[in-house]
């Protein structure tokens, strides 16, 4: 679909991994490279058929590390690109996403994530929080981590995640799992408006110029490690400028869940179902998972009896929650590592900690 048609009509029946790739192609992504994996093969399958009809080039690598540098290659160009994969395709492309990261490179990888370790199985898993959030490959490198909950957020999450990647030319990644990129809603295609920015560093041919270099290794002595704290303070600007988040029924609470991506989505069900029994709980949804919304949890959980985490793993975005806050002896932990967990298994967590007899 072409910006012009989305933008042509009010709300478009399509998945979540289908609105990625609308969200791409109106943000003006014009290169694609993947290869197969289950649950997000639709998305090169869109692209396949989409890149050509609009002047964009779509290629099937032969592997995910051929991926990821195909995806340096064009991001030093200046050009906006992208790919997608799952859990074990995301590790193969660690050691490119770390050289992307060194070189200063803009791009959008997006992990419909699958159930792990190892080759694991296509349940749905939040199971890839820590290698999304903590490190890209190897050094001191971090991805900017965006975590849809809906169809509307795989489309406009996407957007957005191109205009972050250009801004603080970084990568950025987009993390979903099996449940968001594959079940099916109406979303409206918002029009893109955002005017990608000058790029004076691409190497666009140095005809008339003078050469540019886009590099990630640096031999002459203190160069690596003066480079380690340049982006070290872009780093620290990314978790002042943009953390993204959202409070859902937090008024009055006196327990709260924070919950990020179809787990949240699930736990609203579970909320207002908590609400109706006069429990007052609310939560807060990471929608930025780094930066993270320290700052917000911690507040949050400042005014609350008892906090539950819930996540699709064995406990992950939960230490990043323990470290928000001095207050351990509040939070409760909730995990489904393969599984989505239904709004009544998270309604009995909530009556736990609220005390109510089951």
């Amino acid at each position: 679909m072409t910006t012009s048609a989305a933008c042509a009509v009010k709300r478009i029946l399509a998945k979540g991994n289908e609105a990625v790739c609308h969200g791409a192609i109106a943000a003006g992504c014009r290169f694609y490279y993947g290869y197969p994996i289950t649950p997000q093969n639709d998305i090169p399958e869109y692209m396949a058929a989409q890149m050509p009809k609009i002047g964009g080039s779509f290629l099937q690598a032969e592997s995910e590390v051929a991926t990821i540098n195909m995806m340096l290659g064009t991001a030093s160009t200046g050009t906006r690109v992208m790919t997608s994969s799952s859990g074990p395709g995301i590790s193969l492309m660690q050691e490119g996403l770390s050289f992307m990261v060194g070189s200063q490179l803009p791009a959008v990888i997006v992990n419909i994530a699958r159930s792990g370790p190892g080759l694991g199985g296509i349940a749905p898993s939040q199971g890839d929080y820590f290698q999304a959030t903590k490190v890209a490959g190897h050094g001191d490198a971090h991805l900017i981590c965006l975590a849809p909950h809906s169809v509307q957020e795989m489309y406009s999450l996407t957007m957005l995640a191109f205009d972050l990647a250009d801004k603080y030319r970084n990568p950025v990644m987009i993390l979903g799992d099996a449940i968001i990129g594959q079940m099916k809603e109406p979303y409206e295609p918002t029009p893109y408006t955002s005017v990608v920015p000058e790029k004076p560093w691409a190497l666009t041919g140095a005809a008339g110029r003078a050469a540019r270099s886009v590099k990630s290794m640096f031999l002459k002595e203190g160069e690596i490690e003066a480079h380690n704290w340049k982006l070290l303070e872009k780093f620290r600007k990314i978790r002042e400028e943009e953390v993204r988040f959202e409070r859902y029924m937090i008024e009055g609470a006196k327990f709260l869940i924070v919950a990020f991506g179809t787990v949240a989505r699930v736990a609203k069900t579970s909320i207002q179902w908590a609400r109706s029994e006069g429990i007052p709980v609310g939560m807060l949804r990471p929608i930025s998972l780094f930066p993270f919304p320290e700052e917000q949890v911690r507040e949050a959980i400042e005014g609350v009896e008892k906090v539950l985490v819930a996540e699709m793993n064995t406990g992950q975005m939960v230490e990043d929650v323990q470290k928000s806050t001095p207050h351990h002896d509040k939070i409760r932990f909730f995990g489904k590592p393969c599984a989505m967990p239904t709004p009544d298994e998270i309604l009995a967590q909530i009556r736990l900690i609220a005390g109510v007899k089951q």
